[in-house]
């Protein structure tokens, strides 16, 4: 059952993660063009770079679920688990 107020200050208390994320993402682009060049000469995705841009965007993912989409009232953890 969702809270009906919730909604209301959502957007707010996601702000810290947007912060954070912020910087998460300039660091995914990095690892993107890093891994590109990884499986341009070595033929594998470095396990490392995934894990890290994987783990980013499950973040967002969560982030976005909370704030924008309002699929549940769980607030996300600041974790690229």
């Amino acid at each position: 059952q969702l809270n009906r107020w919730l909604p209301l200050v959502k957007w707010l208390l996601a702000i810290p993660h947007y912060i954070v994320l912020f910087f998460l993402v300039i660091g995914a682009v990095v690892a993107v063009i890093v891994a590109w060049f990884a499986i341009l000469f070595t033929g594998r995705y470095p396990r490392g770079l995934f894990d890290y841009v994987v783990g980013v965007i499950r973040w967002s993912n969560r982030v976005t679920g909370y704030a924008m989409v309002l699929v549940t009232d769980e607030y996300p953890p600041f974790s690229l688990e």
